[in-house]
């Protein structure tokens, strides 16, 4: 059964699928979900992961926290990262799997 014979989507949800794939649209976020992958790290460890400054790193994280990808913690001084819901690597993992196809294909 397809998501349309289940449930037809109204504008409203459609805008908000948009907002959050325009969330997804920036490699630098792409970067932060997949450092996230093996469980939350403080702001600092993502700089370190990702070589994002830590301001970059801030602007970028305020969009996935906004866009429900993340959720923060307090732990003293720190703020500790992790993902809202692992399901966005999966979302990931489907366009990759596309894309390297595709490239297979072109090269053949």
């Amino acid at each position: 059964m397809t998501l349309a014979a289940k449930r037809t989507p109204t504008p409203e949800l459609l805008a908000s699928v948009a907002n959050r794939f325009r969330a997804l649209a920036e490699p630098a976020r792409l970067t932060i979900l997949h450092a996230l992958e093996g469980g939350p790290l403080h702001g600092g460890a993502l700089v370190e992961r990702t070589g994002l400054s830590q301001a970059n790193l801030s602007k970028h994280l305020q969009v996935l926290f906004a866009e429900g990808f993340v959720v923060r913690a307090r732990e003293g001084m720190y703020v500790r990262y992790a993902l809202a819901d692992a399901q966005v690597l999966q979302l990931c993992a489907i366009m990759c799997d596309r894309l390297f196809d595709s490239a297979e294909a072109d090269e053949d």
